[in-house]
């Protein structure tokens, strides 16, 4: 079965603006995606941070074309309001973190891929996070 992943916004940025020790890792997992040995999801939040960002150092032309070009092998996916109120009490205290969070919960997705620390270590049993390199061992 293919594995359905939850990109965070930060791997995106990683792969799209090359940044730095962390694109190598953000390709590899951007390349499993694009032949289709995982699925990928995000959610509009992450597409619009990504865009901001994109923008900022591209351009809103390329920004636009870059993220068209994503969406064809990444999902948009929404939460519900009842998620929402479920993430709103959660004991994850980054409000943008706990959406994302429960919404790959909701829509039960295998793995959430962040290099963010503290989500990793705010992550329950139902849904692991994995930093893209703990990703890659684990998918191999």
């Amino acid at each position: 079965m293919t594995s359905k992943i939850f990109l965070d916004a930060n791997i995106l940025l990683d792969f799209i603006l090359k940044r730095g020790d962390h694109y190598q890792e953000a390709k590899q997992v951007m390349e499993l995606v694009i032949n289709n040995q995982v699925q990928a999801f995000i959610t509009s939040s992450v597409l619009h941070i990504t865009g901001y960002w994109v923008a900022r150092a591209y351009g809103s032309a390329k920004a636009k074309e870059l993220l068209v070009t994503l969406l064809i092998d990444i999902q948009v996916i929404d939460i519900p309001h009842q998620v929402a109120l479920t993430a709103l009490h959660s004991s994850i205290n980054d409000i943008e973190d706990a959406l994302q969070y429960y919404t790959a919960i909701h829509h039960k997705l295998n793995c959430f891929v962040s290099r963010d620390k503290q989500l990793q270590k705010d992550g329950i049993a139902a849904l692991p996070v994995y930093s893209p390199k703990e990703f890659l061992e684990n998918i191999g």
